[in-house]
């Protein structure tokens, strides 16, 4: 099952399947779009995206499943999965994967479409889906070069190999590493953004993330779209006066 509950100021969803290392069927890839919408919905400031136990964040998707299907069937698991994953992009607030151990397969492809990684020591990430003839569906062809490059990335795909948390770190596969207990690590990693302004952070993500499909000279012109936009904000308005008046700002994400 897929837990959604609300701690602080965020919203945590929990992929609870330990005893299958928290694989996903296609009905709960079909929950976990339920629940970023409901997160979305509330008054979060981010969404953490974990797995229980200490095994597995996710070791990728029930391969069981995936067995004597129709090309119909297997195009609409893999459109189901990516429409999923998307959602997280277009999240009105920051999502950070918390990666505990295995992040596999479509695991590793949650995680990627997220706004930001960490991990705990223990992680493991890989795209191991050549050793069974196939290649990743949900997105992790894609997300992947953007983050590490189209080295490194197509020797992960086309080796299968497994990076541990340092190696991912070396290559900015994720943000940071931090220590057990992970939600409280997870919590405190938020903080260092939550409390800006949302319409700030979403035209920042926007920004950053265009980036990687421009060319410089229609980025920048996305860049000055956006930053003039954020100037008609009334968190701007507050942001710059809280600092003339050398106080800390107080934003209403208006």
């Amino acid at each position: 099952m897929i837990d959604l509950s609300y701690d602080e100021e965020f919203a945590v969803l929990t992929i609870r399947r330990p005893q299958a290392l928290n694989a996903l069927s296609f009905n709960l890839i079909g929950q976990i779009g339920d629940c970023v919408k409901q997160a979305g919905r509330s008054k979060a400031r981010a969404l953490i995206i974990t797995g229980e136990g200490e095994k597995a964040f996710c070791a990728g998707a029930d391969i069981r499943e995936l067995q004597q299907r129709d090309l119909a069937a297997q195009r609409e698991g893999a459109e189901l999965g990516q429409a999923v994953f998307a959602l997280l992009d277009r999240l009105s607030i920051p999502s950070i994967a918390l990666v505990n151990g295995f992040a596999f397969g479509g695991g590793c492809e949650l995680a990627l479409a997220c706004t930001l990684r960490i991990a705990l020591p223990n992680a493991k990430f890989g795209l191991p889906e050549v050793k069974l003839g196939l290649i990743p569906g949900y997105g992790g062809t894609q997300r992947l070069p953007r983050l590490v490059g189209q080295g490194r990335a197509l020797e992960m795909v086309m080796t299968g190999r497994i990076v541990n948390a340092e190696e991912a770190f070396a290559i900015g596969l994720v943000n940071r590493i931090v220590q057990p207990p992970g939600l409280a690590a997870a919590k405190a990693y938020a903080r260092e953004f939550s409390g800006h302004g949302l319409r700030a952070l979403q035209f920042a993500r926007e920004a950053v993330l265009r980036a990687v499909d421009l060319p410089l000279h229609e980025g920048l012109r996305v860049e000055a779209d956006l930053s003039t936009l954020a100037y008609r904000t009334r968190d701007a308005e507050e942001g710059m006066q809280a600092f003339v008046e050398k106080r800390k700002a107080e934003f209403r994400d208006e």
